[in-house]
């Protein structure tokens, strides 16, 4: 059996619909108490966060601030994406249902693999019914927020098969590299080319990702 893990975040899930939004709120609170100083970010600029863990983004984004603080923006970002969910402002990408549904009823294992924590993980599983399309899921903080590519580690010795990662971002193309596993990288998402340029194939529409899929199973299985 071929086992697709997938990301979640700008892979699946348009995220910045809800962590724009958040973000900007979050930094206007932080500027507003002489934190940081007041600037305006762009999407790109924004989007550039995705995919790190919400600890590690803070870090590197404004290290200089007390570690009390940065756990209290991370919390309080993290919050307004819940509410923003929660009522209804998130969305998946346009027919990403489709194409997930048409990879399970092709018989592939489908492995859900994101850098977010469980409380993330369980409410999104919770609001777009993604337990119909997953088999497994696996995020960082059950691992202690270890990287991608050792926790892809510590879980493939449980499924039989063959492993084809797919993701928008380095730490999916980094899984796939230092595991000497297939990949497709997602050029619809949130990563730069440098980023996706050691991926097998790259797919600038979701809709593509099947037939991506289906070369690589077809090269895995020869």
């Amino acid at each position: 059996m071929t086992n697709l893990i997938f990301d979640y975040d700008g892979t699946i899930h348009n995220t910045m619909k809800t962590y724009a939004p958040a973000f900007r709120n979050t930094c206007k609170w932080l500027s507003d108490n002489g934190y940081i100083n007041p600037t305006e970010y762009t999407d790109r600029q924004i989007s550039r966060w995705l995919g790190f863990n919400s600890t590690d983004m803070w870090n590197q984004f404004h290290p200089e601030l007390d570690h009390e603080i940065r756990e209290k923006a991370r919390k309080m970002l993290g919050k307004d994406m819940a509410e923003r969910v929660e009522n209804g402002e998130g969305s998946l990408f346009e027919h990403a249902e489709e194409i997930l549904s048409v990879l399970k009823n092709s018989g592939y294992r489908l492995i859900f693999l994101s850098n977010c924590r469980i409380h993330y993980m369980e409410r999104h599983k919770r609001i777009f019914g993604l337990d119909r399309f997953f088999d497994f899921f696996y995020c960082c903080e059950e691992f202690d927020f270890i990287p991608k590519y050792e926790i892809f580690r510590r879980f493939s010795q449980n499924h039989d098969g063959d492993f084809i990662v797919i993701g928008d971002r380095f730490h999916d193309i980094e899984t796939a590299v230092k595991n000497n596993l297939k990949s497709v990288g997602c050029g619809y998402g949130y990563g730069s080319p440098d980023e996706l340029s050691e991926a097998d194939i790259i797919v600038d529409d979701i809709r593509n990702i099947p037939d991506a899929v289906k070369i690589l199973s077809s090269k895995e299985n020869k």
